[in-house]
């Protein structure tokens, strides 16, 4: 069974969280732990993740917020070979989140390339973290798939996502896609048939 590794954002997923119910309730599924979730840094986030990815060896990524600029900064990074897709959950703005959080991160700028894995960005239309058209955009530079969820705000407690049985519904749908690309198409099997042998 594949791994899958949970990616909170900016001062990591609180207890009720969604992320903290997937954590206990999706078998083989654990939190990356960041050595400061208040002050993140991303070239120290980036190698806790690879750490974990090298361990894991083949993972699903379910990320938050921050966690999602993480997820697309493995774009050009050895370690996203061991990515089998990456649920990508109100991703935030840098610029907008430094608004909200003066000093608070050092990401560098926001990543752009395309995700050499599958994705599915899940959006808000009233996010405060990211405008959705901008959301939108990113979601198309990264070539993934997305999903409007509507009116939303950030997806997590304060706009009253604990367990979150649709976003299990979502990735589930997800991944199952995944599965079948990466499978390929089927080939049909030769029957044997005997045949009578003429007189």
């Amino acid at each position: 069974m594949v791994a899958t590794l949970i990616l909170p954002g900016l001062n990591g997923s609180a207890e009720g969280h969604w992320q903290r119910h997937w954590a206990r309730e999706t078998a083989l599924a654990t939190i990356v732990r960041q050595a400061s979730w208040s002050r993140p840094v991303l070239k120290n986030w980036l190698t806790t993740l690879e750490i974990e990815l090298e361990r894991a060896g083949e993972a699903w990524l379910v990320a938050h917020s921050l966690g999602c600029l993480l997820a697309a900064n493995l774009a050009n990074r050895p370690a996203a070979r061991h990515v089998k897709g990456a649920f990508l959950v109100a991703p935030c703005d840098l610029v907008g989140t430094e608004r909200l959080h003066p000093g608070a991160i050092d990401f560098g700028a926001m990543p752009t390339r395309t995700l050499p894995f599958p994705s599915l960005v899940v959006g808000s239309r009233d996010d405060p973290y990211m405008d959705f058209t901008e959301l939108r955009q990113h979601a198309a530079r990264w070539g993934g798939e997305f999903h409007d969820l509507g009116l939303a705000g950030h997806i997590n407690i304060a706009s009253g996502f604990g367990r979150w049985e649709q976003g299990y519904q979502l990735f589930s749908a997800f991944a199952k896609r995944v599965e079948n690309q990466q499978a390929g198409p089927v080939r049909p099997q030769l029957q044997n048939i005997s045949c009578a042998a003429l007189s």
